[in-house]
This record gives structure tokens, sequence and C-alpha cells, in this order.
């Protein structure tokens, strides 16, 4: 049996190349960065390298704009109520879209339970944001704005160097939750507008428990945690040097590789993307086509009439490893934030799968698994009451779901 990986977006293998850069760290320079001693001079120097190594991945100023947390939900956390906390002299405004990582969304709404307000932008039917509404929604209280690069389940790419530049002009910070896109999208940080910046290196072939923060030197920054004067005060706590280490190696080579990856999983997410809806009837696409708006690793789509984790076990039971939605959620049984927003049905929105691409994938895989589909999808129609309702014509199809067709011919 083949074993397929289509859940990259959970988690990436880390590279070979990226353990042995850490290697030494969990033994021989084991020293505690905050040192002044040999040992921990060796430490320090190692995250130096790291530091430099991001801020070139990011295009940041200087590599002391980049702070190093536990992974991307902390790193997001410490934007949000840092930035908001650090400028609440100014106002007690934030405006966030309405599809971002529930790290973000859930501190904001910790953060109104202290006192602050915050607007929720809509998005349109692929789950874009209008830099409009953007825009709509600021007011003179407004001090922190907060867009991701990248939808976590949708692959929708943002406007953001066009928000970045209305930020600008308004002079309000703008955080960019860059997990899902880093690895995945050229990124720098200056073109984009960004003050705040949060990366996940374990979604790019770098080490677990490990996150990024860029941080623009001129931006107001609060700490959230209190218990040390590491990383300039701004993120207390012993630093996890193997793991930055690895963060810095994983994201060298992601800059250096990065057109070789976007050509490979834009092919490989083509032709996955036309297998499944000539083989496969009634498909609803969630966000956009292939193509410029959407980034190449994720395919987040609706087989009508069945159950989602139904299809996923199926799938793993023929050695085919997908996520029924986002990591955080996929074993819940409440439909998605960001699928509601985009407003699909709840019946429809329960069968949705999200695929994700990876370097090792290859075209092989592409047709084995839209085989595997063809025939799992066909087999759990056919134990459905609502395949066996729209039979007789009593539900019709959601909107923008593919009658039986042939490929594709969007470029």
């Amino acid at each position: 049996m083949r074993h397929v990986f289509l859940d990259h977006q959970s988690t990436t293998p880390v590279l070979p190349a990226v353990v042995e850069a850490m290697r030494p760290y969990l033994a021989e320079v084991f020293g505690n960065a905050s040192s002044l001693h040999q040992h921990g001079l060796g430490a320090r120097d190692a995250m130096a390298t790291a530091r430099a190594q991001i801020a070139a991945f990011v295009n940041a100023g200087s590599p002391e704009e980049i702070l190093f947390t536990s992974g991307g939900p902390e790193a997001a956390n410490l934007a949000v109520k840092g930035a908001t906390c650090a400028n609440r002299h100014r106002g007690n405004h934030l405006v966030v879209s309405a599809i971002e990582h529930p790290a973000v969304l859930e501190s904001v709404a910790w953060l109104e339970r202290q006192g602050f307000a915050a607007t929720r932008v809509g998005v349109d039917a692929q789950g874009s944001v209008a830099p409009d509404a953007v825009c709509a929604a600021l007011t003179d209280r407004t001090i922190l704005i907060c867009v991701h690069h990248v939808n976590h389940e949708l692959g929708t790419i943002e406007p953001i160097r066009e928000v970045g530049q209305l930020a600008a002009e308004r002079g309000i910070p703008l955080f960019v939750d860059a997990t899902a896109s880093g690895g995945g999208l050229p990124i720098d940080v200056q073109a984009m507008g960004a003050s705040l910046l949060s990366l996940a290196p374990h979604r790019f072939y770098g080490p677990k428990g490990v996150g990024v923060l860029y941080h623009q030197s001129r931006a107001r920054l609060a700490s959230i945690l209190h218990a040390g004067v590491q990383q300039a005060g701004k993120r207390s706590g012993t630093e996890d040097v193997p793991a930055i280490v690895g963060a810095g190696v994983a994201a060298e080579i992601a800059a250096r590789e990065l057109p070789e990856r976007l050509e490979h999983t834009a092919r490989l997410q083509r032709q996955l993307w036309d297998g499944l809806r000539s083989r496969v009837p009634f498909l609803r696409l969630n966000g956009p086509e292939p193509g410029p708006q959407r980034i190449s690793t994720s395919l987040s789509f609706c087989p009508e009439f069945i159950d989602g984790v139904s299809l996923q076990l199926l799938l793993e039971a023929q050695g085919i490893a997908v996520a029924n939605g986002p990591a955080r959620a996929s074993t819940a049984s409440e439909v998605s934030h960001v699928l509601k927003a985009i407003g699909l049905d709840e019946t429809l929105a329960r069968g949705c799968v999200l695929l994700s691409l990876g370097m090792a994938n290859t075209v092989e895989e592409m047709d084995y698994v839209a085989r595997a589909f063809e025939k799992i999808v066909g087999e759990l129609r056919q134990r459905s009451p609502l395949w066996d309702d729209f039979q007789r014509g009593a539900v019709l199809l959601a909107p923008g779901t593919n009658a039986p067709a042939g490929p594709s011919t969007t470029t």
C-alpha cells in the first residue's frame, strides 16, 4: 500500500540538514544563552546566526527585529496582545479579518474582555479581505490591524500590500500572520508594510516548538510573559537553542529553494485538482481556483452528500493522510468559522477536506489520490441519505459545486 502525506498544512518533516545543524546544540553546545561564560556565548552566537538567517528570509531591517517564541500561536498572541497593550494610550480599537487563525481571534476576544473594542471585517465568497472594507472599519481610536497573508483553510492570498499601504497612511501598526505562507510564498515585511509578522518553522521543514515574530524596531510591543529579560525583555524565558538553530537553517534553505518549491507544488496542485474533478462529480472548491490568488500548497474542497470525517478515515485506510479542516479543528464537530464566513452551508461544510502538498509529493501520488477519491466518494454516497434525496430531486446542489465535467481550463 502506498503512503501519501497530504497534510503539510499541519506540519512538515524536518529536513536532514536541519537535524544535523541542531544536533550539536542538543549535547555539546548546551549552554544557556544568557550566561556569560563560553558555554553561554556559544549558544548566543548560534542564536545570532539564526536571527540573521530569518531576518534575510523576511527582509527585516535588522536581525535584532527577530524574536523567538514557543510556536506560531504564541507569536500571534505576543503580536496582538503586546502591540495593543503597548499602544493603549493612543486608543482602544482593533480591526481584524473575520477569518484569522484562532490564535489571533481568541487573542482579540481576550482583549475585548479587558475593555478593548474590535471590528471583524468580513470576506467575499473566495475568502478575500477587501482593503476598502478594512479602511471603512478604521476609527481615530484604531491601534492595530490584523490581516493574515494566506488563509490557513482556504489558501486564499490576501491583498497585504494594499492593506499595508493603508496602515502606513494612517500610522497604524499592521500584524500579518504568515504561518500559512512561510516557505510557500515570498515574504518581504518591508514591501508588505508589516510592523509585526509571525512564522511557524515547522510549516517549512523546520522543528516544532519554536515560533518567530518579526517586530519592526519602531513598533511598540509590550511583553506578555513576565519572568526575565531575555530577548530585550520582549519574550522572557530560556531560549530553546537547538530549535532556534533549526528554524534558522530551515529559513535559509526555504529562501534558496523557494522557486523550485513553488514550481513543483503548483504543478502538482493543478494535476490533483484536474484529476479530482474529472473523476468525482459534485465537488465544491473552497477559495480561489489554482493560480495567482491561491497558495500552491493547498486545496480545500467539499464533496457533496458525504461526511468529511468518514472520507478522511477511509483515505487513511488507503495510506492517504489528509485533514478534514484545519489542524486545530480536525477532531472537532463544530463547523469552521472560516467556512461559515464564506457562506458555506453547514451540511456541505461538514464534508470539507484539506489537502496540502509538499516537496516529497509526486505526480504518481496525485494520480493515486484522485483514483482513491473516486472510489471512496462513490462508496460513501451510496450509503448517504442525502445522496438518495438528491437522486430523487428532493435536494439541490450548493452554489459553486461542479456538475460532472472534464479537466478545468483555468490558467
